[in-house]
């Protein structure tokens, strides 16, 4: 196997992308910063572009820029530009369409009904086909992300009412979404039948927030009401909150990986404590795959809180080997070839005085293309390790998403071109383990996985897909598919 199809950016983090981030605010003063202030908290969640659309009762307005939400939405002429009560804003990692200024969103169009703006977390898994077909139609786009699909559908509709024109639109799409729409008649929020991404309700005051994450209620110290539920609707008018129930109600299938790496550590989700979750995960870990070593050393930041569980669990000593920069992000411009192998230093330094002479254990949340894990075991080597181990707090990576994550193409997943012994020889490390399925499982408090239908979307791993995937031929659950088939004739 030729390895040089694993190497990767050095400052890339090899991770997994997060997906976007969405927040969303109803009738209250200051709304834009109010939304620029929770997008700062769903930073994590989308690093290449941000933006907010408000409403002031007869105009909107847009700002879109490229980069971090801190230093475009930090500006008094910013903020102040974007007038009204209400808005919705997003922050953007590239899953669907280039990464340009015309994709970043919330994306604006002007309807027969109206003004409607939207912010899309997740990804329209028959997108391409769909666009295909409204371009014959005569359709024109102006972007080339998969949200614009949606706008298309709604605006060729033949339903009368925004709101029938968006359930007939969504009728036809598949794969996940939440979404944040606002227009001249109020907000609208809504989650895919499966409830993959997330998405969540707040009440401050008695305004309405919505959000990708409780962790951005929080920021603006709005009180967490509940989950919009999978196969929602909720339209927020004139104060007012009604909620629209389309769908046949499914077997949701909620993004494992959220509680994996996706979600802040300090966040909920469905219910659960991210935190305490990710602990248990490297407990679960701890006692599937044990290792004598004198100490458990996370991968910063994502590995910290499994390595806390792991400790705990094997009642070895948990330490900081690895000392993170936290100023150093993916614009870093690149020096020359001469020192692109330092890259890694960059953002990770080994605590040389910790390691030298000892035996480790490494935790991570997960392996990717392979390239970082094996640039810290190297570096865990060269400050003196005697043996680097290594523990992952999820099972092998084996299959693509397609449903809102920016993956690599599945050959450049390392799980899926190499057995575990495989992968511990290319990253170099003494030992390698993964956390299994059913201890990830247990993790999240379900006594099994259940094999005909999983209680959460774990593609990832399993390659079990929720939904048929139109534009990726030979992939998804035909069962499944047949089973929305059915939800949408009752629309």
């Amino acid at each position: 196997m030729n390895m040089d199809s694993f190497t990767t950016n050095p400052y890339d983090d090899d991770k997994l992308r997060e997906e976007c981030g969405i927040f969303g605010v109803c009738n209250t003063d200051g709304a834009a910063a109010m939304v620029a202030l929770g997008l700062h908290a769903l930073q994590h969640r989308g690093q290449e572009a941000a933006g907010i659309t408000s409403y002031d009762g007869s105009k909107f307005f847009t700002h879109r820029a490229m980069g971090h939400v801190a230093g475009n939405f930090d500006r008094e002429d910013v903020i102040g530009g974007l007038l009204g009560p209400s808005a919705i804003g997003h922050v953007r990692y590239s899953t669907t369409g280039e990464t340009s200024l015309r994709n970043v969103q919330p994306l604006y169009a002007e309807l027969a009904v109206g003004g409607f703006a939207v912010a899309h977390n997740g990804n329209i898994s028959n997108a391409l086909t769909l666009r295909r077909d409204l371009v014959r139609r005569g359709a024109i786009f102006q972007s080339t992300s998969d949200t614009e699909v949606i706008i298309h559908l709604i605006a060729t509709s033949g339903y009368r009412t925004l709101l029938d024109r968006l359930i007939d639109a969504l009728k036809r799409v598949e794969g996940a979404y939440s979404l944040l729409c606002l227009t001249a008649e109020g907000m609208i929020a809504c989650r895919d039948p499966l409830g993959i991404r997330p998405l969540v309700m707040g009440d401050l005051d008695g305004k309405i927030i919505f959000a990708s994450e409780t962790v951005a209620l929080d920021i603006v110290g709005a009180e967490f009401v509940r989950s919009v539920e999978p196969g929602e609707i909720i339209v927020v008018r004139d104060g007012q909150i009604t909620s629209h129930k389309p769908f046949i109600a499914i077997s949701p299938r909620p993004c494992i990986f959220e509680h994996v790496y996706f979600s802040r550590p300090d966040s909920i989700v469905d219910g659960n404590s991210v935190y305490s979750v990710r602990k248990a995960i490297g407990a679960e870990l701890a006692r599937e795959n044990s290792v004598d070593v004198d100490y458990v050393i996370p991968v910063p930041d994502s590995g910290t809180p499994a390595a806390i569980g792991y400790a705990e669990a094997s009642r070895i000593p948990f330490e900081l080997g690895i000392i993170r920069s936290h100023y150093v992000g993916r614009t870093f411009i690149q020096p020359g070839d001469g020192v692109r192998h330092l890259g890694v230093k960059l953002k990770h330094n080994a605590n040389r005085h910790l390691v030298a002479g000892k035996k480790i254990v490494l935790i991570d949340d997960s392996i990717v293309r392979g390239t970082t894990s094996l640039k810290i075991v190297q570096m865990m080597r060269e400050a003196g390790a005697a043996e680097v181990h290594m523990r992952i707090a999820s099972p092998p990576t084996e299959n693509s998403c397609f449903y809102g994550v920016d993956t690599p193409e599945r050959s450049k997943l390392l799980a899926s071109q190499m057995d575990v012994e495989q992968m511990r020889e290319f990253i170099q490390a003494d030992s390698l383990a993964f956390l299994s399925i059913g201890g990830l499982y247990r993790a999240l408090g379900e006594d099994q996985r259940n094999e005909n239908t999983p209680q959460y979307c774990d593609a990832c791993f399993t390659g079990q897909y929720p939904t048929m995937l139109t534009d990726h031929d030979g992939l998804g659950d035909p069962d499944q598919f047949t089973l929305l088939g059915e939800r949408e004739k009752a629309i």
